[in-house]
């Protein structure tokens, strides 16, 4: 996406969804792992990293709910989503059968996504702190009886085999990601845009349904919305909500001066082009 190749920072070990994310939308570009989302933000501000690949949302598991905590607060713009397809491969050292295999590895998301396979082959499943960390230690152990699951990328670059690939229960298993940013992005061509907006509302009756009303009436398709108590509150709650459009024209221009006007805070965190992957997606659902 971006010209000049830089380095884009993420959350997880080397070869794990999103470092596949980071090289498939941004080709050639260094990637950084990070421990924790906080580290992967921190990359971006200190200058060790240009960008954040940030998993916001996965249409099976849910949303991701650090993103929501840290992305407001941090200061950084969203200039870009991607859509990663999540293709899970059974793994092991060379050589293993899967009639070896006894023992699977990976994320506790990742082993919800995988029961027909734990089921078929009868494995034991144990839960991983990380998709890419299960294959590293798999590959450390070099034990056929050890297998996991986890994404391609991570074979290659921890020397296994793949025994099976797609292995996940559902084929539409699909993550997305916010590409976060120190400076907001100038969205100057025509194309398909989204704007995603954090806001809190007052504590009082119909405030909802006050602030939202406006994308109803001035015809602006709301996407996503999310609600999280703010800072432990059950009085106050924070919403983050994506849109599709641009803030500078009138529909939605309109739809966020109601918003601003009946909310108690109110900020845009990104404008940015809407990925290919929705717009295939919009298409295919007409």
């Amino acid at each position: 996406m971006g010209p000049v190749p830089g380095r884009i920072a993420f959350q997880g070990r080397p070869g794990a969804y999103s470092d596949l994310s980071c090289r498939t939308a941004y080709p050639g570009w260094e990637t950084v792992p990070c421990a924790t989302f906080a580290d992967a933000i921190a990359a971006v501000h200190d200058g060790r990293a240009d960008l954040a690949m940030l998993a916001c949302e996965n249409n099976l598991a849910g949303r991701v709910p650090d993103i929501h905590a840290l992305l407001p607060e941090s200061g950084l713009h969203i200039v870009a989503e991607h859509f990663q397809r999540v293709e899970h491969c059974l793994m092991g050292v060379p050589g293993t059968t899967i009639e070896q295999a006894k023992r699977l590895h990976t994320h506790p998301v990742a082993l919800a996504q995988v029961r027909d396979l734990i089921r078929d082959l009868d494995l034991t499943p144990v839960a991983e702190f990380d998709t890419a960390g299960a294959a590293e230690m798999v590959a450390q152990w070099g034990r056929p009886e050890d297998v996991a699951v986890a994404s391609e990328l991570a074979a290659e670059l921890n020397g296994l085999e793949i025994l099976r690939r797609n292995v996940e229960d559902a084929t539409h298993n699909t993550t997305r990601f916010y590409v976060a940013a120190r400076e907001p992005l100038a969205v100057f061509d025509a194309g398909p845009v989204m704007t995603t907006v954090l806001f809190s509302v007052r504590n009082e009756p119909g405030a909802l349904y006050k602030v939202l009303g406006g994308f109803a009436t001035n015809g602006v398709n709301m996407t996503r919305l999310e609600s999280y108590m703010l800072d432990g509150s059950f009085a106050a709650t924070q919403f983050l909500l994506d849109v599709e459009g641009r803030p500078d024209r009138p529909g939605l221009k309109q739809a966020l001066a109601e918003l601003e006007f009946f909310s108690a805070r109110f900020s845009i965190l990104g404008v940015y082009p809407q990925s290919p992957f929705r717009l295939r997606a919009q298409k295919a659902a007409a």
